[in-house]
């Protein structure tokens, strides 16, 4: 496979609002990739075509080959930026709700990353830290096996001490022929991490390369690089 993700002249807009113009983006495998761009960029209405959360004015995103429905559901794990998950039910009750939704869910990874973590996995949600709840939704989406990981602010709730070991589950826990895509201001924590970012603003991409050609090229840190770019 060539490509997991492949958006061509992708727009979308909202009554007068232009939210995404015309993106053209290209995902191989094996890659993670930072999204990256200020408040009202487009990044969160890029993930929510990807996931089949609203429907393009022009323009297509394929995962896979498949335009976003049942069968790219199948493939691509989702972290919203909010939490997802039913407050009443326990970190335990909703992973047997994934095994029961996902084939690809493995259980005895997210039980490992609970346990690691000490997340207690007999309370109610709604009982636990919101950093707590922010890690029980970034580890049900790892665990699963799928082909994209689309993760929007994964580190942004929780504490610097957890965000390595959170940075950590995220590239040692999914599938090394799939791809990852990251939206987050916290561009330094991850910027270890990442192959390829893409820097979006107004929605237009004004930026796409690996992370060596921007240190190459301008002798700066993604960091460094994006400050630069989107300094007013």
């Amino acid at each position: 496979m060539n490509e997991i993700l492949k958006c061509t002249g992708l727009t979308k807009r909202y009554s007068n609002v232009l939210a995404l113009d015309k993106i053209d983006l290209t995902i191989a495998p094996g890659k993670i990739v930072g999204i990256l761009g200020p408040n009202g960029s487009g990044k969160t209405t890029l993930i929510k075509l990807i996931n089949g959360l609203l429907t393009p004015t022009e323009g297509s995103v394929l995962i896979a080959g498949n335009a976003p429905g049942t069968e790219t559901k199948k493939l691509v794990s989702y972290l919203p930026d909010n939490s997802f998950l039913p407050s009443w039910m326990t970190a335990e009750q909703i992973i047997e709700l994934f095994c029961d939704f996902y084939e690809d869910f493995r259980p005895e990874l997210a039980n490992e990353m609970l346990n690691r973590l000490g997340v207690p996995k007999e309370m109610k949600l709604k009982n636990l830290s919101k950093g707590n709840k922010e890690k029980v939704c970034l580890i049900l989406v790892m665990s699963r096996n799928a082909l994209l990981y689309v993760l929007d602010e994964p580190i942004a709730a929780v504490d610097p001490a957890t965000r390595d070991y959170v940075i950590s589950t995220i590239i040692n826990n999914y599938n090394p022929n799939a791809s990852v895509l990251i939206s987050t201001h916290i561009i330094a924590d991850i910027e270890p991490v990442l192959d390829e970012a893409v820097f979006i603003n107004r929605g237009q991409i004004v930026l796409h390369q690996t992370v060596d050609e921007i240190r190459e090229e301008t002798g700066m840190s993604v960091d460094a690089r994006f400050r630069e770019v989107f300094k007013w």
